[in-house]
């Protein structure tokens, strides 16, 4: 039997593994994260599948070093974090709604650096008693086109539980 508690928690868990893997190019690992068919749609486009998201990773390293540099003009270290978290949870579906930052070593002298920030929309399942994303959406507040919108996200995320009621 699972818990409110105890499906929030491991899907905190699935977005903490999904970042480190990230941050730290472990493109098994990122890919891992998603469903077999899983959606990510991001500021370079949408891949579907754990295989076009894994190929994506392994060249993530490369596209991002071209954008983020420190202060001597070598690739910066990204940090990604998560907050504001809200998770509905419908069975073995659910959907989070969160907040992200990004931060680098790219400032004077390498300090710290908040680069870029925007909104994740997830849909998950849980497969074989383990969460994954099964849709990702980020949205990049500094990007054109890939803003969140005027309205409050989470009411759109509670809606789409709602419906699948």
């Amino acid at each position: 039997m699972t818990s409110y508690a105890r499906d929030r928690a491991e899907i905190e868990d699935l977005m903490a593994r999904y970042l480190f893997a990230m941050d730290y190019h472990d493109a098994d690992g990122y890919a891992g994260c998603f469903t077999e068919d899983g959606i990510l749609d991001y500021a370079m486009g949408t891949l579907q599948g754990r295989e076009q998201i894994r190929a994506e990773a392994l060249i993530f390293r490369d596209k991002i070093a071209e954008v983020f540099v420190d202060w001597q003009g070598r690739p910066a270290k990204l940090r990604h974090l998560v907050q504001h978290k809200a998770i509905r949870v419908e069975g073995n579906r659910a959907w989070n709604t969160g907040m992200w930052f990004e931060m680098t070593n790219g400032g004077p002298e390498g300090a710290l650096k908040t680069e870029s920030f925007g909104t994740y929309e997830d849909d998950l399942v849980r497969i074989d008693g383990r969460w994954l994303f099964a849709r990702r959406k980020i949205y990049n507040e500094f990007l054109t086109g890939r803003h969140s919108g005027p309205a409050n996200p989470v009411l759109g995320m509670d809606a789409n539980a709602e419906d699948a009621r």
